[in-house]
């Protein structure tokens, strides 16, 4: 069959600036225009992206054509070109939308994240690479690293801190031992909801919850419910998934997790802060060029030296360089001895941030580059 070419757009009329009132019929029509053109512009621009495969050879698996640096940029340039009248994170989730379903043409990629199905996780892995990817729930954040190495996963979604809680300890541990390499973030507005099978605050007896979640909504639970039992789990939606079995039984979880297990919302949103956020990483296996604004994380081992740290943060501060976030962690098989985790603006293969690695690594034991990646667009 031979390959249709697609058909040029043709510009639209611009809205009437008078202020008579329209005639639907016309608006009607108008819209139905467009529409036709955004759909030819979305053919066209699926084909041209499946040029660009033919432009780098045959690869070997879809994970071969995924750039997060190029995206990024595109995703940025969208922003800057916003003038209204929809907002950036709408435009934004469209045309990520848009670049997922390209990219799917050639194969979807497999993505990991911390299940089951409904967890916020999943949202991050939605919202960093749409809806045209295959995600893969998986049983615990160890899995998730496990998976991705063994290249069953492309790459993986985990939680790493969040806006009131801090730091998740468990997926700075797996980078002790991980040789993945961090390829992207992604910054969620984490809204909890309780959510039960009967919708009635009266019959709660029990809330089932990750322990952070519990936490995030710790006040809402003291003056609402403050006699409940509490019982912690791996995932909200786990909770979500036992809360369904039983009248006297709430979850503490986001709203999609309602849907997948057919759950009433009590309340919601019930989180202590209104700007309750939680940063997700994008585990991959190799390190992407630069974005043009990108962090960097470093895995710093520190001799057991006076002025060692000053030693690692002093080349930062001399050259400008942000530092984003610091964390310590035991390190694996030395006892009282301390890995840091340390996140800068910029990326490594590029000055200043080269320069002051070079200075760190002959002040520190041992110096890892966990990842330059571009810092999450909205």
């Amino acid at each position: 069959m031979a390959e249709r070419t697609p058909k040029k757009a043709v510009a639209s009329k611009p809205a009437p600036a008078t202020s008579a009132k329209p005639e639907l019929a016309d608006v009607r029509a108008e819209i139905d225009g467009i529409d036709q053109q955004i759909q030819a512009l979305i053919a066209e621009r699926a084909k041209w992206a499946h040029q660009v495969g033919k432009a780098k050879g045959k690869l070997a698996a879809a994970v071969d054509y995924y750039r997060p640096e190029r995206e990024a940029q595109v995703l940025r340039r969208v922003v800057d070109r916003n003038h209204g009248p929809l907002g950036d994170e709408t435009l934004v989730r469209v045309f990520r939308e848009i670049m997922s379903a390209c990219l799917a043409q050639q194969e979807p990629l497999k993505i990991g994240y911390l299940g089951p199905e409904g967890t916020f996780s999943q949202q991050a892995a939605h919202k960093h690479f749409g809806h045209s990817a295959k995600g893969l729930p998986l049983a615990s954040i160890e899995e998730v690293f496990q998976e991705v190495a063994a290249k069953h996963a492309d790459f993986g979604v985990v939680p790493v801190e969040n806006s009131g809680q801090g730091t998740i300890q468990s997926t700075l541990d797996m980078f002790l031992t991980s040789p993945l390499m961090i390829c992207g973030e992604v910054e969620l507005r984490v809204h909890q909801h309780l959510l039960s099978r009967t919708g009635r605050i009266e019959d709660v007896e029990r809330v089932y919850s990750h322990s952070l979640s519990l936490a995030q909504c710790g006040a809402w639970l003291r003056q609402h419910l403050p006699h409940v039992e509490k019982i912690a789990v791996s995932s909200n939606a786990e909770a979500a998934r036992r809360a369904r079995n039983a009248d006297d039984a709430a979850a503490i979880a986001g709203e999609s997790a309602g849907l997948v297990y057919g759950l009433k919302a009590i309340a919601g949103p019930i989180e202590d802060r209104s700007d309750n956020t939680t940063r997700f990483l994008v585990l991959g296996r190799e390190l992407f060029p630069s974005s043009g604004h990108d962090r960097t994380s470093l895995l710093i081992f520190i001799r057991d030296k006076p002025g060692a740290l000053y030693g690692v943060l002093e080349p930062l501060a001399r050259r400008g360089i942000s530092m984003n976030r610091i964390e310590s962690r035991p390190a694996h098989g030395a006892l009282w001895q301390y890995a840091f985790f340390i996140d800068v603006a910029g990326h490594v293969d590029e000055s200043p941030l080269r320069d002051a690695l070079a200075d760190i690594e002959a002040s520190a034991g041992d110096a890892r580059i966990l990842g330059s990646y571009p810092v999450a667009v909205l």
